[in-house]
């Protein structure tokens, strides 16, 4: 039975109001990270259909789980931002927020008039983040962008896949996602600066900045060596072993980072002469000659199924692993033991299960204190507050 509970008494930004106008993906989740720390996130929505995302599979009974994936821990309310009436609203709205972000393409904002230059007269304490494909400035700021453009964009697309295939972007989002995570971390410093000096900002964060600042590996072996980096598979550009193996009843991951653990390999395979082979000396070493070192260990893991081998790892602290589905990791004692799948209760009544924060705090999770709300859900709470 797991120790672990939930908590509210880490939700250091309980007092902050958010205020999100934004779609998809980026933004929502970046505004879902803060309303897990205890802002008050004010989701605001077209009132002809709200977040593209309400529409995405799957839809249980008319309510989209993609969309209740990220968007827990807001209030929802409908602006039509281009009706004069709603639109002074939305202004009376940032008089009261702390933060707004935002992910519409470059030039939009102004054009609604509700740029930044526009709501810092409102506001001067306003912390505004546009998260935005190439950037608010630059030959590519007006051009749109998704997910799959930006790993194009950023090298991802040339890195992922198996060697001399075709292009392949990596199945997570992480070019949404990872732009989230520099647009929540940004509005927290930029919120302690606010706060003592009364002076707000505004944030640019664009998407390809991001993904191209994750890629610290790719960035650093160019510029190390003037090389691009090239398709490797599930295989490292620096270190062996380190990948996916092929084994009797199909693969696993196995990562031997440094020399001790490739001693271990040496011994769980039965050839600890290998540590002295002058071709797998030293990680470099083994990464050079990496392709007949799979070749090597292949041969013999084909004796085996993953399961027995993943066993003799652990058994030796090597790190290991099965290439799960996501089924099959949902469903890890791990998993269950963190606490991270939740019940949650759409606004419809279907009763589902999520994937909440995964930090803990001393030891404590960070609870859903909301539902993710119907479209509007909120407008006559949040309007009718402060009247």
């Amino acid at each position: 039975m797991s120790s672990i509970s939930d908590s509210s008494s880490y939700l250091s930004l309980t007092g902050v109001r958010v205020i999100e106008l934004c779609n998809v993906a980026a933004g929502p989740f970046c505004g879902m990270l803060l309303a897990d720390m205890g802002a008050d996130l004010i989701k605001v929505e077209n009132p002809k259909g709200g977040d593209t995302l309400r529409s995405w599979p799957p839809i249980s009974e008319g309510y989209s789980e993609n969309f209740a994936s990220l968007n827990r821990n807001k209030r929802s309310v409908t602006l039509d931002l281009k009706n004069p009436d709603d639109l002074s609203k939305f202004k009376t709205l940032i008089k009261t927020a702390d933060v707004l972000i935002e992910n519409n393409r470059p030039g939009v904002m102004d054009r609604l008039g509700v740029g930044y230059a526009t709501l810092k007269d409102i506001n001067p304490a306003l912390v505004m983040a546009s998260i935005s494909a190439y950037g608010q400035t630059g030959p590519r700021a007006a051009e749109g962008g998704f997910d799959l453009t930006v790993q194009a964009m950023s090298g991802i697309m040339s890195i992922t896949g198996e060697p001399g295939g075709e292009p392949v972007k990596c199945g997570v989002p992480l070019a949404d996602f990872s732009a989230g995570l520099y647009a929540a971390f940004s509005v927290v410093c930029a919120l302690r600066t606010a706060q003592s000096s009364g002076q707000g900002t505004h944030i640019d964060v664009p998407m390809l900045g991001a993904t191209l600042g994750i890629a610290a590996l790719q960035t650093s072996e160019y510029f190390g060596s003037g090389n691009d980096p090239v398709k490797l598979g599930s295989a490292h550009p620096r270190n062996a072993p380190y990948q996916a193996f092929k084994c009797r009843d199909g693969y696993f991951g196995m990562a031997a980072g440094n020399n001790a653990l490739w001693a271990s390999v040496c011994e769980v395979v039965g050839q600890a002469q290998w540590v002295r082979d002058p071709r797998f000396l030293n990680p470099t070493l083994r990464a050079q000659n990496q392709q007949v070192l799979c070749e090597m260990l292949e041969t013999i893991f084909m004796h085996a199924d993953a399961a027995v081998w993943l066993e003799r790892f652990r058994a030796r602290g090597v790190p290991c692993a099965p290439i799960n589905t996501y089924s099959q990791v949902l469903a890890d004692e791990q998993v269950r033991h963190m606490q991270w799948v939740r019940d949650i209760t759409l606004p419809n009544g279907v009763k589902t299960r999520t994937f909440g924060s995964p930090v803990q705090f001393d030891g404590q999770s960070v609870a859903i204190r909301r539902a993710p709300p119907a479209l509007g859900e909120h407008n006559a709470e949040v309007f009718g507050e402060g009247q």
